[in-house]
């Protein structure tokens, strides 16, 4: 289970699943992320590319241990839920996983969810007695006021879904507390504006005792995209916006003793984006 330190502050990585997703060009997950296109950066090779030039992702949440703070960054897929993206719901050992980090569900302090997409708030509930209730039943759950407006109205028949069965019984519950998208959480822990993927995206910025890091979210969903900022998913709400937000960070980040850790990004996820010549590579 991989961790980082960030001054006073842990990040621990819990893992859901690890997929490689082979280029489709009739439906590609990042248009312009042929094989071939990723030999062409070898840097990316062996831990986000696979030898036959399929992306490597990981859906994983970060357990961010501040001072006085025990918070839950994305909460991944969730298990017994129908999903478009699985022939099968989900039934992984991800809160056995989250027990062996030292991480009981009552313990926990506070959920972020940087977006409202379904491998990020999968497990803010889960199934009980035929019910959907929190996971983590003494947290605050902090959900981007922009970004539920904009799925509210979203007529998307299965965005809907996952907004009844892992946001609204948040709220049924009393645990939901919506924030603006530079809200501070603690001391240590604070959301940045990322929009683009989504329009109240945000990532997770970790400042401590001189050290900082920062938690993607889908700004950027695989290391590529330093060198390709332009290469977009296709659930990218606004392409235009999102290359423009991830230049702007990536030149931001570069070269500075930031610790970036990649939402989607394979082990070993974390690193520090460096200039390499008019674009960026991910040092790890």
């Amino acid at each position: 289970m991989l961790s980082w330190r960030v001054g006073a502050v842990k990040v621990t990585r819990v893992v859901e699943i690890e997929i490689p997703i082979a280029y489709r060009a009739e439906r590609p997950f990042l248009k312009g992320a042929t094989p071939e296109a990723l030999r062409a950066i070898p840097w990316l090779f062996p831990h986000f590319v696979t030898d036959d030039g399929s992306i490597r992702l990981s859906i994983h949440a970060l357990l961010v241990e501040a001072p006085g703070l025990r918070l839950v960054v994305d909460t991944c897929l969730g298990n017994d839920k129908p999903r478009k993206l699985m022939p099968e719901p989900l039934a992984t050992d991800f809160l056995r996983q989250l027990e062996s980090a030292g991480w009981k569900r009552e313990a926990v302090d506070a959920v972020v969810c940087t977006h409202l997409h379904v491998d990020h708030v999968g497990w803010n509930t889960m199934l009980e007695n035929g019910k959907w209730v929190p996971t983590f039943p003494k947290a605050r759950y902090l959900i981007g006021r922009r970004e539920l407006e904009h799925w509210t109205a979203e007529g998307n028949e299965e965005q809907q879904q996952i907004l009844a069965d892992s946001v609204r019984p948040i709220f049924d519950a009393g645990l939901a507390e919506l924030v603006d998208p530079d809200y501070r959480i603690s001391p240590e822990v604070r959301l940045i504006p990322t929009a683009g993927h989504t329009p109240g995206h945000v990532s997770v910025m970790i400042e401590s005792q001189g050290e900082r890091a920062v938690i993607t979210g889908d700004m950027s969903h695989h290391p590529c995209q330093m060198v390709h900022p332009d290469w977009c998913p296709e659930v990218d709400c606004d392409p235009a916006a999102a290359t423009a937000m991830r230049r702007r960070m990536f030149a931001e980040w570069a070269d500075q003793p930031i610790l970036v850790i990649g939402t989607h990004y394979a082990g070993p996820t974390a690193g520090h984006v460096r200039r390499d010549g008019e674009v960026y590579r991910f040092e790890v």
